[in-house]
């Protein structure tokens, strides 16, 4: 009687197959979750340093001599006071339908951007605060863009250009109306700070003085970042979990196939 035939043993294979693939995925989800809980440390010490800037006493804006140093990561947000005399030139609205920063604004309306010239030369553009819509969908009227005649001495803070994002409408200078806060591409179409001035690579959020009418109207800034980073590590540490846990039940399954299987040959 000749010996029976034995099968080929695939199961093996597959199964180091599959615990491979585990294996990867269940280390990229922990490495996204290690990932988002570095997130939630450095977003924590960005809110520290955020609440203490807002704090601090306002100091001298910085000389132009030490513009071009300037950072994002290091000056966005430093309380300033420095005197200067706005241009009579025509004014930027920046389209917004609520903000972050203030808390106080949760309308529909425009930032008003002025560019004011120092006195030791250069000029800096102050974002003069929130203008409402005079109707729904009428836009800001022109009127808010009066800005003092004479020199006088400001407070705010520190700002840097908004980057575009995908779906940021085009500005239409036309109308002076933009979508986000470039004050750069602003001085460039409606030439702030010609023949001879120099526009700083900042601009400042108008903290003080508020004008006779109101409007625009500054006011002070509240950084609240959102912080989801432990949801989210929670998430993938989750999904890691049921990754490793349908392996496991999976080969539990497969091995008790198996021993019956040897049990009926």
């Amino acid at each position: 009687m000749s010996a029976p035939v034995p099968l080929p043993r695939s199961r093996p294979r597959g199964i180091v197959g599959l615990g491979v693939v585990a294996l990867a995925m269940t280390a990229v989800l922990v490495s996204l979750g290690v990932w988002q809980l570095q997130r939630r440390v450095e977003k924590h010490a960005v809110i520290a340093a955020l609440d203490e800037r807002l704090a601090a006493p306002p100091t001298a804006l910085p000389p132009r001599a030490e513009w071009p140093t300037l950072t994002r990561e290091r000056d966005e947000f430093r309380r300033v006071s420095f005197a200067a005399t706005f241009e009579p030139r025509p004014a930027a609205h920046v389209y917004t339908s609520g903000s972050g920063l203030r808390p106080d604004v949760t309308t529909t309306g425009a930032w008003v951007f002025a560019p004011a010239d120092l006195a030791g030369g250069g000029t800096v553009v102050v974002n003069r605060g929130f203008a409402p819509e005079t109707a729904p969908g009428a836009g800001v009227s022109d009127a808010t863009d009066a800005a003092p005649a004479d020199a006088v001495q400001l407070t705010g803070y520190l700002r840097f250009p908004e980057r575009p994002g995908w779906f940021t409408p085009a500005a239409d200078p036309v109308r002076r109306l933009w979508f986000q806060r470039d004050h750069r591409d602003m001085a460039r179409a409606l030439a702030w700070g010609e023949p001879a001035g120099e526009v700083a690579p900042f601009y400042v959020d108008l903290e003080a003085p508020v004008p006779p009418g109101g409007v625009p109207k500054p006011g002070p800034l509240s950084v609240h970042l959102k912080d989801d980073h432990l949801q989210y590590a929670i998430t993938w540490f989750g999904l890691a979990a049921v990754v490793i846990a349908t392996f496991g039940f999976w080969l539990v399954g497969a091995g008790r196939g198996r021993a019956k299987r040897d049990e009926r040959n």
